[in-house]
């Protein structure tokens, strides 16, 4: 098949994107497709040859590693030669519409949120993942928080908030502590803060200025993951930072983080994230794959986070993992998903 593996564009989870778009083109061509990485935002302006030939002589694929810290996105738009507000760059659909299917490396806004799957399903292109309703629902914490606990699915406590000049004192001063302070549509742990005390908390309240955040009651507890794949639920995988908690350097530095899959809980508690998983997969109408996140404490009560739509598919990314513990390769993997794509969109 030719396949065009959609990567980067302008999240902060950018560099995840790239580097999991380049593993699974390297995948893909394997497997023997012809398989091309595109960027969503750069486009094809430094392709220098007929778009037609995309699938013949893709361009070369970027580094995978990632790096310690977000991207400097202004630098992004900055590097474009066509200046335009355009989310999809030069040539991107053009490229999108001749391929069989487009298989999505795409993380966080424009890409995990229902936009691009959106503008698709207008213009007749298959692809990997999850339709635009459950996508924008499951980007935004805030609702799917309500949507599982209205489901029975057991969740953090947890104030939506409105952060401007005249409300940061009374905030600072009124939510309960300890908390964690999070963007409702981020990913990668990027504007995440564990606040103990009222100093760190105004920190991070400051840091949303303007905005709405996320202000969830801070859980105790060992981290967990568990995904869905084509309906059924995998194996969770306990994720143990060796310093800190799980964030973006923890996530996709190698060695900074053990992961231990399938994860050494009791059956009892593997099947209430697995049902966890699977419910709210089903609730926000997902299809093919995604990754529910979880926490458990030392009673043994298992609280879910939130659910990722297009997860990682890194080096070290969860769901390529979980698959293998049930024999998936990750090859495997990777054809299922253009299988389960043309299955429902083809």
């Amino acid at each position: 098949m030719n396949v065009i593996v959609l990567a980067g564009g302008l999240s902060t989870e950018r560099n995840v994107s790239l580097s999991s778009g380049a593993k699974v083109c390297q995948a893909l061509t394997q497997l023997g497709h012809k398989a091309a990485l595109v960027d969503l935002f750069l486009g094809l302006e430094n392709y220098g040859q007929p778009y037609d030939r995309i699938f013949d002589t893709p361009p070369l694929l970027p580094p995978t590693g990632i790096g310690g810290t977000a991207p400097d996105l202004d630098a992004v738009k900055a590097s474009r030669r066509d200046k335009s507000r355009k989310v999809f760059g030069p040539g991107v659909l053009e490229v999108c519409s001749m391929a069989d299917v487009v298989f999505l490396g795409l993380h966080g806004a424009c890409g995990e949120d229902g936009k691009v799957q959106a503008a698709f399903d207008l213009l007749g292109i298959p692809y990997t993942g999850s339709g635009y309703l459950g996508s924008a629902i499951a980007m935004d914490k805030d609702f799917t928080k309500r949507l599982a606990r209205a489901e029975g699915v057991l969740t953090p406590d947890w104030r939506y908030v409105a952060v401007t000049a005249g409300s940061l004192d009374e905030l600072t001063a009124e939510l309960a502590l300890p908390c964690v302070v999070k963007v409702p549509t981020g990913g990668s742990s990027i504007g995440v803060t564990i606040c103990r005390d009222r100093e760190a908390l105004k920190k991070a309240l400051s840091d949303g200025l303007g905005q709405r955040l996320l202000v969830e009651e801070y859980i105790d507890g060992r981290e967990f993951s568990c995904g869905v794949l084509d309906d059924q639920a995998l194996p969770p995988i306990e994720i143990i930072p060796k310093e800190g908690f799980y964030d973006y350097q923890n996530k996709y530095q190698p060695g900074a983080t053990v992961e231990v899959c399938p994860a050494e809980i009791t059956f009892a508690a593997a099947h209430i994230m697995k049902d966890a998983a699977l419910r709210v997969h089903r609730l926000l109408g997902l299809s093919a794959y995604s990754r529910s996140d979880f926490l458990m404490t030392e009673a043994g009560d298992i609280y879910f986070l939130e659910v990722n739509t297009l997860p990682g598919m890194t080096p070290t990314s969860l769901i390529p993992q979980e698959a293998q513990a049930v024999g998936i390769s990750y090859q495997q993997l990777c054809q299922k998903l253009l299988d389960l794509a043309l299955r429902e969109r083809g």
